[in-house]
C-alpha cells in the first residue's frame, strides 16, 4: 500500500507520519511505501518501508500532475495557510488554501481517466467553516456560513471534496478539526496559536501573553486526538456518511479561564502567573467567530473519540514533548 500525506512538515503531519512508520500498516494493510510532501523537503521518520520526502508547493503548475502519477492509495491532504495568515494574505490564502486543493482533485481525476484509479482522500477542514449567529452548541446539520476567509477555502474544499466522490473520481472523507491545543514548537501566525502558547510556554518556564478575555470558550482537541482522528478516518468504511463527506469531531469545549485552572492544578501557580494579558481585538475578533461547542453525534457514532477534560489535554502534551516531565 502507498500512502501519501501532503502537509507533512506541519506539526500534524509530522506526527501523522511517525504514527504510519511506527504501525507499518493501515486498514489491515502493510503500508509498502510511505511519501510525505511539503513546501519544505519533510523530516522522514524511520521507516521499514519505502520513504521519501519531497519538496512541493501543491499549487504551483503540474505539481499536483506529478504527485499523484505515483497514484498513492490513500491521500492524507493537510497542507494549507493557517487562519491569521490567509486573512492577511487574501490572494496566498486562496492559492494554497483553495487552489491548491482543486489543483489535487483535478490531478487525481485526470490520473484516473488514463487508468482506473480511485483513492482514498483524507482532507482535514475546520470549524471555522461555522460562523455568526452561533448556536450555543453546533449540530450536525448546521449551515457553514464563514465569516473568515480561512474558514471560506476550507467550506469550498468541503464541497468539492463530496462533489469529486460523489462523481467516483476520488474516496473522500473530511473531518473538521477542532483547536489542536497543546500544539508544540513555535507560536505560528493562526489566530487561535495563543490557545497553546498559553499553556506550553508556562509548562517549560516561560512567558505567554493572553490576547483574550478568559471567558472565551472554544472547542479543543489535542495532537495525539488529531492524529488519531486522521487513522480512524482513513480506516473508516465511507459508505456509511453518504453524500455529507465532512464530519465535525469530537472534542472539548472550554473556557481559556479553564484552560489557566488546569495549568495550574497540574503546573502550579508559578506557571499560571507567567501568563500575561495583553488584550488584542483583531485575535479576540477572529476567534470570537468561531463555534464554542458541538454535538458531534455523527463522528462519534463512528468510533471517532477525543479527551473529555483539559487536564487530560496537558497531560498528553507532558507526556508527549517533555518525556512526562515539567521543569523544576
Amino acid at each position: 500500500m502507498h500512502v501519501m500525506i501532503i502537509g507533512a512538515a506541519g506539526m500534524i503531519g509530522r506526527k501523522l507520519m511517525a504514527a504510519l512508520a511506527r504501525q507499518g500498516a493501515i486498514g489491515g494493510q502493510a503500508i509498502g511505501r510511505l511519501t510525505g510532501v511539503d513546501i519544505v523537503t519533510p523530516d522522514m521518520p524511520d521507516f521499514s518501508g519505502g520513504g521519501e520526502a519531497i519538496a512541493a508547493d501543491l499549487s504551483a503548475d503540474g505539481a499536483a500532475e506529478r504527485l499523484v502519477a505515483s497514484r498513492p492509495d490513500l491521500i492524507f491532504h493537510l497542507a494549507a495557510i493557517v487562519s491569521g495568515e490567509a486573512e492577511s494574505d487574501f490572494e496566498k490564502g486562496y492559492r494554497i488554501n483553495m487552489d491548491g486543493t482543486r489543483a489535487l482533485f483535478e490531478a487525481i481525476r485526470r490520473e484516473g481517466e488514463k487508468r482506473a484509479w480511485c483513492p482514498k482522500v483524507v482532507f482535514t477542514s475546520s470549524i471555522a467553516v461555522f460562523g455568526e449567529p452561533l448556536p450555543e452548541e453546533i449540530d450536525d446539520t448546521f449551515v457553514l456560513a464563514p465569516l473568515t476567509s480561512y474558514g471560506t477555502q476550507k467550506a469550498i474544499g468541503e464541497l468539492l471534496l463530496a462533489d469529486y466522490s460523489r462523481r467516483g473520481f476520488l474516496d473522500g472523507i473530511g473531518i473538521r478539526l477542532p483547536t489542536i491545543t497543546v500544539r508544540p514548537g513555535k507560536p505560528n501566525l493562526a489566530a487561535s496559536s495563543f490557545f497553546s502558547s498559553i499553556l506550553r510556554e508556562p509548562l517549560s518556564g516561560k512567558p505567554a501573553i493572553l490576547p483574550v478575555d478568559e471567558s472565551l470558550r472554544h472547542w479543543f482537541a489535542s495532537p495525539r486526538a488529531a492524529v488519531g482522528f486522521l487513522l480512524h478516518a482513513a480506516e473508516l468504511d465511507t459508505g456509511t456518511l453518504g453524500a455529507r463527506r465532512t464530519l465535525s469531531m469530537p472534542g472539548l469545549s472550554a473556557t481559556v479561564g479553564e484552560a489557566i485552572e488546569a495549568l495550574r492544578r497540574i503546573a502550579g501557580d508559578r506557571a499560571a502567573d507567567l501568563i500575561r494579558r495583553e488584550p488584542d481585538e483583531a485575535v479576540a475578533r477572529i476567534v470570537a467567530s468561531w463555534p464554542k461547542k458541538f454535538a458531534a453525534h455523527r463522528a462519534t457514532e463512528l468510533g471517532f473519540r477525543a479527551e473529555t477534560s483539559f487536564d487530560e489535554i496537558i497531560h498528553a502534551h507532558i507526556e508527549d514533548e517533555l518525556d512526562g516531565n515539567l521543569p523544576a
